[in-house]
C-alpha cells in the first residue's frame, strides 16, 4: 500500500492508489460489471479502520461489492425498463456498481452520489473500465431533489440516525413521482412497512465483510 495520505492526493494520485491496492474483478452476482476491488491478496483488505485513519483514508467502502449493491445491480440489469431512458441517481454509490449496471441497462443520465471524496475517482475508473459515463456528486444529497426519475440505494439502512433521515426523503421523492429502489441484505433499520418487495437473491459475499458467505438480499420499492 502506498504510504502517501490518500486524502491529500490529486485525482491522478488517487487513481494510482486505487490501481496499486485493488484488482479489476467481476462481482460474483453481477459478472457483467468489472470493478477495481480489494480482496485477500491486497493489503487494503487487511487494514483495520484505525490503521486506515492513521494514513488519512476513510473506510474504503468503494473497494468492495456489498450484497445490497450486488442485488440491486442484478435487478436493474434483469429489469432494464426500471431505468431505461431515465435520469437516475445512485445514492451512496461507493464503487459505482449500481450506477454502472443502470447505465448498461440503458439509463439516459446517471449520477453517483457519495460523501467520501475518494469515491469520485473510484467511480470514474470503474465507469471507464465498463465504457460508460457516470457523473458524480460529493455533497450530501439527503433532502435534495434534482428531478431524478429513479433513485437507487444499495445497503443504506445500517444505522438508525441515517435511516431516520433517509425515510422521509425517500417518501418525499416517491410522493412526487420518483421511483425509489433499495437493495438490502437484512439490515436492522430497513422500514419494511413502507416497502414493496420486488425480488430476492442469494448473493455471495465474504466473511471479512459480513457474517456469512451468502447473504439473502432483497430489492424493495418505496410504495
Amino acid at each position: 500500500m502506498t504510504t502517501v495520505s490518500p486524502t491529500r492526493l490529486t485525482s491522478e494520485g488517487a487513481a494510482s492508489f486505487i490501481r496499486a491496492n485493488t484488482a479489476l474483478m467481476r462481482p460474483p452476482h453481477v459478472p457483467e460489471v468489472a470493478l477495481h476491488l480489494a480482496d485477500e491478496a491486497h493489503d487494503l483488505w487487511h487494514r483495520t479502520e484505525e490503521e486506515l485513519s492513521e494514513i488519512g483514508l476513510p473506510p474504503p467502502f468503494w473497494a468492495f461489492a456489498w450484497a445490497g449493491g450486488q442485488g440491486l445491480a442484478r435487478y436493474v440489469l434483469d429489469h432494464p425498463e426500471t431505468v431505461a431512458g431515465k435520469r437516475v441517481l445512485d445514492f451512496a454509490s461507493g464503487s459505482g456498481l449500481v450506477a454502472i449496471a443502470a447505465m448498461k441497462a440503458g439509463a439516459a443520465n446517471l449520477t453517483g452520489a457519495d460523501i467520501d471524496p475518494f469515491c469520485e475517482t473510484a467511480i470514474r475508473l470503474n465507469a471507464e473500465a465498463n465504457a460508460v459515463e457516470v457523473g458524480f456528486l460529493g455533497a450530501d444529497q439527503v433532502g435534495r431533489d434534482d428531478g431524478w426519475d429513479v433513485v437507487l440505494a444499495g445497503d443504506v439502512f445500517y444505522e438508525k440516525p441515517f435511516a431516520d433521515r433517509l425515510v422521509p426523503w425517500f417518501e418525499a421523492l416517491r410522493s412526487r413521482g420518483a421511483d425509489v429502489l433499495v437493495g438490502d441484505p437484512g439490515r436492522s433499520y430497513l422500514p419494511k412497512d413502507r416497502l414493496q418487495k420486488l425480488a430476492t437473491y442469494e448473493v455471495p459475499v465474504t466473511r471479512a465483510l459480513e457474517d456469512a458467505e451468502v447473504k439473502r438480499t432483497t430489492v424493495w420499492r418505496f410504495a
